[in-house]
């Protein structure tokens, strides 16, 4: 059926119907609907029906939302709008490659379309298309060359494809056009340089890296990834004392990051246990009330000394009623080594200690302890308090 064109008054309606579904008023958007459909020289009116199927998927009726869909279709073959309703209804049952076939047939009928072109690059980046999505990105910067998205879109399809170059060159393109003075911070202006540099790391330029966030770290809004980046690179390209003065400062901010204290360990290239130790043992004196300085030693050390450490770990925990206890030692339940030399046996030992002959002071103290010893797949344990007193049972 040839498209019919609607006249000015039902056109408006038409547009109401439009803004209705984008504002999710979807049952006045069907008032309307009907408003143009009960006209009979307009009953079989193609994007109408189109759109009326839409309306009705997003109430959840599925079947009647494709049966106006295909009609409208049907009615109008060559309208870019049926084409594009019936790729969203696709892509809502996430049938992408449906979906895609769609958007590229409305785009055949109108290739400038923004909405579209935005549609089909955000299912093309979801089904890995990559090269698809740098082919309508592009499409999209030339027909919005001064939006920022363009821009970012663009540079960000290279991204992906691991072509560094081009999109470092397109997101220098881009900075350069901002007019952002060196002393003003803006948020999107930082998170552009930000993303620029993560570029250059991936793209393994670690001395470029470098000096561009110490050039732009005044624009940055995040000051403590500034600081982690700087303590990574400098890592990267050997000024490992420089590296070591930023992981010290970033543990003052941060002691409970494992991340900042490997990045010290590597920029203080420590090559004897005692040596690392002795680094936390200092951290932990520094941080009393950090835990990470003294559960990280537990990964390192080994035998008796990993049996010392443990029993001191605990006793101050089950001292303070510490309840994520059970989580921080996880990790150390599967390893066998860990579990030989002593994780049990200082378990136990502290169980009877803090249970019983402290009258129970923590009753958290033992669920913590029994999930421990359960989790060793050794023993089971049961714990009971009845009016204060306590049972305990070990089995095998």
């Amino acid at each position: 059926m040839p498209n019919v064109q609607l006249p000015p008054k039902e056109n408006n309606l038409f547009k109401r119907i439009l803004k209705c579904y984008e504002q999710k008023q979807y049952k006045n958007g069907l008032k309307f609907c009907k408003m143009i459909l009960s006209n009979p020289k307009f009953a079989e009116h193609g994007e109408t029906l189109a759109m009326k199927g839409l309306t009705l998927n997003c109430l959840g009726k599925k079947e009647e939302a494709y049966e106006f869909v295909r009609k409208g279709l049907r009615n109008n073959v060559k309208s870019h709008v049926c084409w594009h309703v019936y790729g969203l209804l696709q892509r809502s049952d996430k049938r992408y490659d449906e979906a895609i076939k769609c958007y590229r047939n409305a785009l055949k009928l109108d290739k400038d379309n923004l909405q579209i072109l935005r549609d089909l690059s955000l299912l093309q980046i979801q089904m890995r298309d990559l090269e698809g999505y740098r082919e309508t990105r592009y499409q999209l910067l030339q027909l919005r060359p001064t939006q920022r998205a363009s821009w970012i879109g663009y540079a960000v399809a290279h991204h992906l494809l691991k072509d560094y170059e081009m999109a470092l060159k397109l997101l220098e393109e881009f900075r350069q056009t901002q007019q952002v003075p060196p002393s003003k911070i803006d948020y999107e202006y930082s998170e552009l340089i930000l993303y620029q540099n993560q570029v250059m790391r991936e793209a393994d330029l670690f001395q470029e890296s470098l000096e561009h966030i110490e050039t732009y770290e005044k624009q940055i809004c995040d000051k403590l990834l500034v600081e982690e980046i700087k303590g990574e690179m400098l890592l990267k390209v050997g000024r490992l004392k420089e590296a070591s003065e930023v992981f010290k400062n970033l543990i003052d901010r941060n002691a409970e990051n494992w991340c900042y204290y490997e990045g010290l360990e590597k920029a203080l290239q420590l090559s004897t246990l005692e040596e690392r130790l002795q680094i936390y043992e200092d951290i932990s004196k520094q941080h009393p009330r950090a835990i990470s300085p003294r559960r990280l030693p537990l990964n390192l050390a080994p035998g008796e000394k990993f049996r010392e450490l443990m029993d001191k770990f605990l006793r101050v925990n089950f001292s303070k009623g510490c309840p994520p206890l059970f989580t921080t030692l996880k990790s150390l339940y599967y390893n066998t080594e860990k579990v030989k030399f002593g994780l049990y046996s200082v378990c136990c030992s502290l169980f009877t200690h803090f249970i019983i002959e402290r009258d129970f002071l923590y009753s958290s103290n033992g669920v913590h302890l029994s999930l421990i010893i359960d989790e060793l797949k050794l023993y089971a344990c049961t714990i009971s308090s009845v009016k204060g007193n306590v049972s305990l049972k070990f089995t095998e």
